[in-house]
């Protein structure tokens, strides 16, 4: 033990060994270090740039998404008086006009009944059947052993979903059942029950010929308006199949006040967003430049060859040229003042699109929020915005529903999903999402899907940030990078702990030579020390 302290001292040689083992290993393993430092701080800088451009471009779709379906940007009725009724605008439906006056004088509403007051909601009602007539069709409500009280009652009419809603109201000890359909006369409803039956359940029977049970605490009734002195009824207060792209919700009943009509412009608003997108857009274009600027000897951006931020410029570098509104006259950015400077970057002629917005406001409102556009009326778009894939589509052969057949017809040549008055695009077509009421008989109709600016960016960042998209594979090649740093180091380090223990053995084996040298020296000058002082 003594002697190995002292090899790993140096004692035998004088020299420091731990000391010169280590400064050679760690001398060998330096250049190999610093080039995995300079890997890992590459993929470091890769990993924190990929994210920075991924966040920039969900945050400017997102901005303009937000603003879009804020409304700001949609042509919006007026009215005179907001405390009579409001009109808003329906998305994807062009708002192009709108004046005339509205008078309210019916407001729709839904019939109520109530019965007599039991003693509580336990209470026994009598079994038997109970018949519940709607618009939609009649309903038997039966009552046994099971559910013999007015709970059981109301839970039975409530389960029919019949489009009568019962509960129980608790009045001075006593408990009611009530009754409630939708709003308009066509939602009327009646109950009754066998001819002879007296079980008790007799009592909430309701009808023309019917005494002795329900009472009506209210009838249906339709809305009733006068348009430009023209009477329409409604059966609900809220409806848009009065003035295409306009839904009105009456508030109150006004017979005698009229309701002005008009239509306010969002030109400003576009004036200021389309300034704030170009702005917003330099700025990602800035940062993505900055990411993959190139230069000599690692000085470049982090990303500069990176194929997901190459084809992410790419498609932006498209947005001024991208067809926003197949429909319109103005088409494109472009047409309204958008260019694309040498850099990448956009300017806008403020006044080319001033000119746009007072020549063709419809045109410029257009580019920036999603249409969804039939050309027969008979035919509506009931899917919701931005499901469905920009395009014109064309149904043939479209036939409403019938005697219980569904409607049938095809999209393109395929075979639509007929699910009663609605026709739904199978998902092997290309207009998979897209659904449509069908009011009539059509031989050939076209639909048309714009998803405009904010659905375009929308489009390009849910490409680039899809699970299989450029900036997923570019992480995942970043992910293995990093993997590979990780097992090249833990192989640098094995490695240097050998290069270090076969140096110590090496070292220590010398000590002991020059110990075992430096015995032998020692040895023999003793013996001739002792020579000479015999002589």
């Amino acid at each position: 033990m003594v002697g190995s302290i002292g090899y790993s001292l140096g004692i035998g040689s004088g020299l420091d060994i731990n000391s010169l083992v280590k400064g050679l290993s760690e001398a060998e393993r330096a250049p190999k270090e610093a080039l995995l430092k300079r890997r890992e701080d590459s993929n470091s800088a890769k990993v924190s740039a990929l994210a920075d451009a991924s966040s920039a471009i969900d945050s400017f779709a997102s901005a303009l998404s937000s603003l879009i379906s804020g409304g700001t940007l949609f042509t919006q009725p007026n009215v005179s008086d907001t405390s009579i009724l409001s009109a808003t605008s329906v998305p994807g439906a062009p708002l192009t006009s709108l004046s005339g006056q509205l008078e309210v004088l019916q407001l729709a509403r839904a019939q109520t009944l109530s019965s007599v007051g039991l003693a509580s909601s336990t209470a026994a009602v009598g079994e038997g059947d109970l018949t519940l007539t709607t618009g939609a069709g009649s309903f038997v409500v039966t009552i046994d052993a099971t559910n013999n009280s007015l709970e059981g009652l109301v839970a039975a009419i409530n389960g029919k979903n019949a489009g009568v809603t019962a509960s129980i109201v608790t009045d001075q000890g006593t408990a009611r059942l009530v009754l409630k359909g939708a709003t308009g006369t066509a939602n009327a409803f009646t109950l009754s029950v066998a001819d002879g039956t007296a079980s008790g359940l007799e009592r909430f029977a309701f009808g023309p010929t019917v005494t002795g049970g329900l009472t009506e605490a209210q009838a249906a009734q339709d809305a009733i308006v006068k348009f430009d002195g023209v009477e329409i009824r409604r059966g609900s207060n809220s409806f848009k199949d009065l003035v295409p792209g306009v839904q009105f919700d009456l508030k109150k009943a006004a017979p005698g006040s009229l309701i002005n009509l008009g239509l306010t412009r969002p030109g400003a608003a576009i004036e200021q967003a389309m300034t704030d997108f170009v702005s917003a857009y330099n700025e990602l274009n800035t940062l993505l430049s900055n990411a993959t600027a190139p230069g000599v000897g690692g000085a470049g951006g982090p990303l500069r060859g990176d194929i997901s931020i190459r084809d992410m410029r790419r498609q932006l570098g498209q947005l001024t040229s991208t067809v926003l509104n197949s429909r319109g006259s103005i088409r494109t950015l472009a047409e309204v003042g958008v260019r694309t400077n040498r850099d990448g970057s956009l300017s806008l002629n403020a006044a080319q699109l001033k000119e746009a917005l007072q020549n063709n406001p419809e045109g410029v409102e257009a580019l920036f929020n999603p249409t969804q556009f039939s050309s027969d009326p008979l035919l509506v778009i009931t899917s919701p915005m931005g499901k469905v894939k920009p395009g014109t589509y064309t149904f043939t052969n479209v036939v409403p529903e019938a005697g219980g057949v569904a409607a049938s017809g095809e999209i393109d040549g395929i075979a639509a999903i007929g699910s009663g008055g609605f026709l739904i695009a199978p998902p092997s077509s290309a207009a998979a999402g897209l659904a449509v009421q069908v009011k009539g008989a059509l031989a050939s109709v076209t639909v048309t899907i714009d998803r405009g600016l904010g659905g375009a960016l929308q489009a390009i960042r849910d490409e680039l940030r899809g699970r299989s998209g450029p900036i997923a594979k570019s992480q995942e090649r970043l992910s293995a990078e990093a993997k590979d740093i990780a097992e090249d180091r833990t192989d640098l380090d094995a490695r240097s702990k050998s290069y270090y223990d076969r140096l110590l053995s090496q070292f220590t084996t010398m000590e002991r030579q020059v110990s075992s040298f430096k015995a032998t020296q020692s040895y023999l000058e003793q013996q001739i020390k002792a020579w000479n002082s015999d002589n």
